[in-house]
């Protein structure tokens, strides 16, 4: 549909309920779910598959649609998107897909990354890493995969909830905002997790830069850094540790910087 076709879809369905209008509305932004998706999650967790992240992040563009008011100085596309993305995380808190075996693994490959760069005044290879851990490089690089998908759950939770005692999701924050693109930008959060990515070495910087803001794949950046996709999930994996240290009281306290 063009701007006239997508502007008249919304009157018929905001001002006369048209379902076919709203039909036409969901099948026009049915490409932000995968776009959205695949920058949540980079690979799905063990026991869901696409079609299962795809289905929360339809369900997410549908309440968008219906909640979305055109008459508020808002792109729908940026309310559809973040309301995807809530979607797809509130789905991933719930599945709780990580085993209690893994955790405990997580947790351990934070104590080995403090106690190896306290030691070697460096960050440590993979090899070196999995060495410690008492694992293949294979598992270790999975290691640093599940570790991204805990922590980005974790993290975006933290930047959520904070200490709110009521615990409000990210669909219920944006539902209740009168704007909900301003209310996302002036909450507290956002610039706490500002002055938490200035404190990051320059290398997480720069991976946390291509990753969220520019879009690239870990191989991506892999090439424009020179460095390896690995090493790429390993300084992408350690930097939000290091956020969610700052944001969320974790117990991890990396004090180098790369």
């Amino acid at each position: 549909m063009d701007a006239f076709q997508i502007q008249e879809a919304w009157k018929q369905f905001k001002v006369y309920g048209d379902p076919q209008a709203r039909e036409q509305l969901i099948r026009q932004y049915a490409h932000l779910v995968k776009l959205t998706v695949a920058r949540v999650v980079p690979y799905p967790p063990n026991g869901m598959e696409w079609e299962d992240l795809y289905s929360y992040g339809v369900m997410g563009l549908i309440r968008a649609v219906d909640m979305f008011d055109p008459t508020r100085n808002v792109k729908f596309e940026t309310y559809a998107i973040a309301l995807i993305r809530g979607a797809v995380l509130e789905a991933l808190r719930s599945e709780d897909w990580v085993p209690r075996s893994a955790r405990d693994k997580l947790r351990q490959l934070e104590r080995v990354w403090v106690r190896l760069e306290a030691s070697l005044g460096r960050p440590p290879t993979d090899e070196e890493a999995a060495e410690a851990l008492g694992v293949s490089v294979h598992d270790y690089r999975q290691l640093l995969i599940d570790y991204a998908r805990t922590n980005t759950v974790s993290l975006e939770a933290c930047l959520i909830n904070g200490d709110d005692e009521e615990n409000n999701s990210l669909l219920e924050t944006l539902a209740d905002a009168e704007d909900p693109y301003e209310e996302l930008l002036e909450r507290e959060q956002t610039q706490a997790l500002t002055n938490a990515i200035e404190s990051l070495g320059e290398r997480e910087k720069q991976v946390i830069q291509l990753y969220y803001y520019e879009g690239l794949t870990f191989k991506e950046i892999g090439q424009v850094m020179s460095i390896s996709e690995s090493r790429v999930y390993q300084i992408h994996t350690r930097a939000l540790a290091r956020l969610r240290e700052q944001l969320c009281g974790s117990v991890v306290d990396p004090d180098a910087h790369e």
